[in-house]
């Protein structure tokens, strides 16, 4: 871990500016790309606060700009079974262990990542209808209220189906949000939120701004076929990341 003070925000900066640049390109990979930089910088339990915080901004500014280009209308039954879970997901750090909880995902994700790359038209269709995207939701919400992860089931399920990406980062990232913004509200109940977090969160606020607008701008040049591409690299890059 690094700990001399000249690295330490030069670190809390870059890592801030390419999550954002990257969440503002295609709605996803926060907390991917800043627990790879910033976990070298702080433990975990000052991280996640600060991840969570930043992340929302990251989200809310894309979303903002893309409005009236996003297509939110398969969003609801994740959203509202997200919310349901999030509590379980926080309960459950007292009793799962989260390094095989990691290990687990990671390896989930390297398989699908290289599964989804070899046999890019595997496609569930509109199988289990709202019912099936509901329980991803929630499992989506658990993840989030778990470890911070509550993007990516959404994002490989939204990918499965087949929608257009407008569709895909009209579900994932609004749902992000969400996770975050209750997320946010359990830790500041629980004290998790302190004063370093919120001194680390004014730091990076101008790379946040800075890095979404840059990604925003790129997002109308990805085509259905690289956005795909992508957003499975980036699945694949998660877990290898929670592995090692």
């Amino acid at each position: 871990m690094i700990t001399d003070p000249a690295f330490y925000l030069p670190v809390l900066i870059l890592g801030a500016f390419v999550a954002a640049f990257v969440t503002g390109a295609v709605g996803f990979a926060d907390a991917l790309i800043l627990n790879a930089v910033w976990l070298h910088i702080m433990d975990p339990a000052a991280a996640i606060p600060l991840v969570v915080t930043c992340g929302i901004f990251m989200h809310v500014t894309p979303l903002y700009k893309l409005r009236s280009t996003l297509d939110f209308s398969r969003l609801l039954p994740f959203v509202l079974f997200g919310l349901i879970a999030v509590p379980v997901g926080a309960f459950a750090l007292g009793y799962v262990s989260p390094d095989l909880f990691r290990k687990t995902v990671a390896v989930f994700l390297i398989f699908y990542g290289f599964w989804m790359l070899l046999r890019p038209h595997t496609s569930v269709g509109e199988y289990g209808g709202r019912v099936a995207d509901s329980m991803i939701g929630f499992v989506g919400g658990f993840m989030g209220g778990f470890a911070g992860l509550s993007g990516l089931m959404p994002t490989i399920w939204a990918g499965m189906r087949g929608w257009p990406r407008n569709t895909q980062r009209g579900v994932y990232q609004p749902f992000v949000v969400a996770m975050h913004a209750l997320t946010i509200i359990t830790f500041a109940a629980s004290g998790m939120i302190l004063r370093p977090t919120l001194v680390d969160l004014v730091w990076c606020a101008p790379a946040i701004v800075i890095g979404s607008w840059l990604g925003v701008k790129i997002y109308p040049f990805l085509n259905d076929q690289l956005f795909k591409r992508i957003i499975l690299g980036l699945i694949l890059l998660s877990g290898i990341t929670l592995l090692v």
